[in-house]
Order: structure tokens, then sequence, then C-alpha cells
């Protein structure tokens, strides 16, 4: 299995050393250098106060700074996760991607969203009602885009005629795609695309992120099983990758011993996942180095 690291701030914890360049940098090629595979940034340009201060965190701007990960790394993998596709209109989203798959040497990997903070959709003038057109026009927007020098589309949300977006994605035909959240919409969007990034978690939680509830492994790999046998009858012979968080994120704080943690890890492998997404310390750029380095050694990377 490979780990990815989410990277989140906090502008209270030493002196925010983790929003600076130097505190990315220190971060970013510490994990590539102890076996890590990529860097994810989650997308909240404009969260509420309110779901800051009940559990949310604290992010950069995820296109800008996977652009400053990957001049600074070269075998990381990038990943916006999730990037929230109805925020942007597509053709600048796929600009954005295409520019950072080229300048990372094909290194990137799109997570992709609809998104469910309400008060985010209102503060970006973005209709939240329509989240799922927006997110399903846009990829095909995105990837029409990336494999035509004259494309044009004509959708609910999107007209276009003859668009030349030049120059594309390094990768032929874009960046992979795999799509956030544990609904059987998402397993479908996955099964067409690039593979799928659900997250283990109580039917609380999934409420609050208006997701369906996903709480055991064995759910999850019936999950995964169904994805891979939708996109072998729709054609798609992958690769796919299957990328999972658990409330597991953020071992040893998240509770349990070693043993638990590994049988854990385990559980997940059998059940199909590839990629297993660690969030280190957000207590400043030692603590996270430190919790990275640990981890490392605990599963065997290092």
């Amino acid at each position: 299995m490979k780990f990815a690291i989410e990277y989140v701030v906090d502008s209270t914890a030493d002196g925010a050393s983790l929003a600076t360049p130097e505190g990315l940098a220190e971060v970013a090629t510490a994990a590539e250098e102890l076996g890590f595979a990529a860097l994810a940034l989650p997308e909240h340009p404009a969260p509420s106060r309110k779901w800051l201060t009940h559990g949310g965190h604290e992010t950069l701007d995820s296109m800008a700074a996977l652009g400053f990960v990957a001049a600074l790394t070269s075998r990381l993998q990038i990943m916006p996760h999730l990037l929230v596709v109805p925020y942007r209109n597509p053709f600048l989203a796929a600009k954005a991607l295409a520019t950072l798959d080229r300048l990372s040497r094909g290194r990137l990997v799109v997570g992709a969203g609809s998104g469910y903070l309400s008060s985010e959709f209102l503060a970006l003038g973005v209709d939240m009602e329509q989240r799922k057109v927006l997110f399903d026009e846009g990829i095909e927007v995105m990837r029409g885009v990336w494999s035509s020098t004259n494309f044009s589309f004509e959708g609910e949300t999107v007209t276009a005629k003859d668009v030349a977006a030049i120059p594309g994605p390094l990768t032929p035909g874009g960046p992979p795609i795999i799509v956030g959240g544990n609904s059987a919409l998402s397993r479908r969007r996955a099964a067409r695309l690039n593979g799928w990034s659900p997250m283990l978690l109580s039917a609380e939680v999934a409420s609050s992120t208006r997701t369906q509830a996903l709480t055991t492994i064995p759910e999850l790999a019936k999950g995964i099983e169904s994805v891979r046998t939708m996109a072998a009858d729709a054609g798609n012979d992958g690769p796919l990758l299957f990328n999972v968080a658990t409330p597991h994120l953020e071992f040893p704080g998240s509770g349990g011993s070693l043993e638990e943690h590994r049988d854990h890890l385990g559980q997940l492998e059998d059940a199909g996942v590839d990629q297993f997404l660690v969030r280190p310390s957000h207590r400043g750029v030692a603590a996270a180095i430190d919790s990275l380095r640990t981890y490392a050694d605990a599963v065997g990377l290092a």
C-alpha cells in the first residue's frame, strides 16, 4: 500500500510555520525522502468561521501550493484532494490542472468532489442545488479540452465553441481523476474515470458532509468491487486508484496501538485499497516532520 499526506495548516501554531514557503518546502521534501507517495491539498477557499471552529481546518490554495511543491520535488505525486469542481469555470480549472501536470512532469492526480459546505457555495456565488450537473459537465469539459484542440460543448451550465486550450497537459488525455464521496453516484462516476476516494466515517460525520455513511471495511470492500465491476462493464480497463481516508487519518493521535493500526491497514489492503491518506501534525513544521518520520518508521516506509 502507498501513503499520501494531507497538508493542512494552523495559523495559531508555531507562528503559522506550515503556512510559510519554508515550512511547505521542508515538509514536502521530507515526505518525498521518507517514501510517501503523494502530497494532497484539500480545498476550502471560503469556509465559514463556524465550520473552522467545529472540526474544520485551514488550508492553502491547492493549485498554487501544489505548483510550489512540484518545483521542489521530483518523485512525489501532487494531488488536489478534493478539488471542488462546481466552484470553478471548468475551462479555468482545466488550464490550471494542465499546467500543473505539465510542470510536474506528469505527477498530478486530481481528486475531484462536488462539495458540501453550503456557506462556501454561497460565498463563491455558486448554486449548490446545481452541484451535480456542475460536476458532471465540469469533468466532461475538462477531459474534452485536454483531448482536443478544437473543442466545443453545449450543456446546461457551459457553452463553448472551437476552444483550443494549448499547451495542454503532459499526460495524454489529461491527468487521472479520482472521485471523492461515498455515494452510489460517486462510485458510478469513479468507474467512468480513474478511481475512487471514499471516506470511512460514521453516520453523524457523513450527515455533516452531505455524503453517505461508510462505517465498515467490508462495506468499503463491496464499494471497491462495485467500482471495478462497473468500470469493466463500461470498457474502462484502468488503471484505477483507490485512495481512502479513515478515522485513523491522524494516527497515533487517533488512538489505538501500533498493532491495531497495522491490522487496520492490512484489512484496507485486503479490501482493495491502494493508497491511505495520512494527516501529519498541524502544530508546526518540526512537529509535522517528526510525525511523518514516526509514521514512516511505524509502517515500514523509512
